[in-house]
């Protein structure tokens, strides 16, 4: 390989590293300081396709007449848990309202379901799932 086409390997190997960590960089983060406790019916539980179970499972809350996008975890952490949220179930959350793209949406730290209670984050805010690898 001549010299000037490594240069533009690298260079472009580079490129998507960087572009990788700025997208990571640019998922919605946990805020403490914007944690609140919220009331709802489970509209829908939405799921990533097929073959992305590491992708995230997130609720449509009806909350009076506001819709809330409610991001829990990785789809494969609630088949662990043995999870499943029904149409029409009302829930109680603690969650960080934070905006993703312009969108308000809310990290959720713990679900009350029924008798159940799901905890997703620690009280810092820090994915338990991850502990879970």
């Amino acid at each position: 390989m001549s010299r000037s086409r490594k240069f533009c390997c690298c260079s472009f190997l580079a490129i998507l590293v960087v572009a990788n960590a700025s997208a990571q960089s640019k998922r919605p983060k946990y805020d403490v300081q914007t944690e609140a406790r919220m009331k709802g019916v489970v509209e829908e539980l939405k799921l990533p396709p097929k073959g992305s179970e590491n992708g995230v499972a997130y609720l449509l809350v009806k909350d009076g007449t506001d819709t809330l996008d409610v991001y829990l975890c990785p789809k494969s952490f609630l088949d662990e848990m043995g999870v499943t949220f029904s149409k029409g179930a009302e829930i109680a959350l603690v969650g960080s309202k934070v905006k993703e793209n312009g969108a308000d949406l809310v990290l959720a730290r713990e679900v009350v379901n029924g008798n159940d209670t799901v905890v997703l984050r620690d009280d810092k805010g820090n994915p338990v799932w991850v502990s879970h690898r």
